[in-house]
């Protein structure tokens, strides 16, 4: 039905509609044909041929300059929205595609540090299209899976031929929990030994509460050794929202609870300076030095830095 509508529609030739179209909208046989790069006697043969299909006169001939008539008038008004519409279809089909900047980074700072901040990214580098992929796993800079990267590390860096990795912060890591779960048990939270009687909430596994233990140089006892078979949530923004949630201790550092710690969500118990890994940016060594890379990177200085004083132990909100 519509293939058969489509064959029925009276169309004048396009050609011709577009003379008529330039004719009206320049006021003039001469400048029509300028800007249709023909001749004045192409504009006229054009303008003729589309009355004569139409039966209807759109331009009245007044010695040497020309005006569209009444009905002329109305019929050029819908033919030029007609040609606007096209045009601007066109721009859209062929206008550029902004160019993507891939950024992998772990998914609790993409979540919880960087997602709110992503339109000031978005600013610095109005030709690009951000694409943040929060994943753990290490992608392939060399191979163009993604332009840059955002890691967490414990221990030593294995180096990266091609790659350029940059150390970003050093945060610090503490216990934390929700203000509810420490005023069940009676203790200021600052009292480090609260973190023995409240349920442990791990990650992907308990290695990072069995090395906060032994850096802080608290006991991994038996009271310990219950603890680190808790719950995994594999991410550490899940980890801390369960902690939100009252479901026991959660560690973090203080980038991912700067405004939990400040507005009150959640008590940091104990007051250690425990300092685990180091998220680092890696980069493919040929693109260190362009546009998106510096302004990636100062877009990180911003958004890495302390502004709620997250350094003081919030014991006091607890008591």
């Amino acid at each position: 039905m519509s293939s058969e509508r489509n064959r029925n529609r009276a169309l004048p030739p396009l050609i011709a509609l577009r003379a008529f179209e330039a004719l009206g909208a320049t006021g003039s046989v001469k400048a029509a044909a300028e800007a249709l790069a023909v001749s004045p006697t192409v504009v006229s043969r054009h303008i003729d041929n589309l009355e004569q299909r139409l039966g209807a006169q759109l331009v009245e001939r007044k010695g040497r300059s020309v005006a569209l008539t009444e009905a002329g008038a109305r019929y050029h008004a819908e033919i030029a929205k007609a040609f606007d519409q096209i045009a601007a279809a066109t721009e859209d089909l062929v206008k550029p595609q902004a160019a993507p900047l891939r950024l992998s980074c772990w998914p609790g700072l993409a979540v919880m540090r960087l997602l709110p901040r992503l339109p000031d990214l978005e600013a610095r580098l109005p030709g690009y299209a951000i694409h943040l992929q929060p994943t753990t796993a290490r992608l392939d800079l060399r191979r163009g899976e993604v332009d840059a990267e955002i890691g967490y590390r414990i221990g030593e860096r294995s180096p990266r031929p091609g790659v350029v990795e940059t150390e970003l912060c050093r945060p610090r890591v503490m216990p934390v929990t929700s203000p509810s779960a420490i005023g069940r048990l009676g203790r200021p939270a600052g009292d480090i030994g609260l973190i023995y009687e409240l349920p442990w909430i791990h990650e992907i596994s308990a290695d990072e509460w069995r090395l906060f233990l032994e850096t802080a140089r608290l006991p991994i006892d038996r009271r310990a050794e219950h603890r680190l078979g808790g719950v995994r949530l594999w991410h550490a923004h899940l980890a801390i929202g369960a902690a939100r949630l009252g479901q026991g201790i959660a560690l973090a550092n203080e980038l991912l609870v700067e405004d939990d710690l400040a507005d009150g969500r959640l008590v940091e118990i104990g007051a250690t300076d425990v300092r685990l890994g180091t998220y680092e940016l890696a980069m493919r060594s040929d693109a260190v030095g362009g546009l998106a890379m510096r302004a990636l990177v100062d877009w990180l200085d911003q958004a890495l830095r302390l502004t709620r004083g997250v350094q003081k132990t919030n014991a006091s909100r607890a008591n």
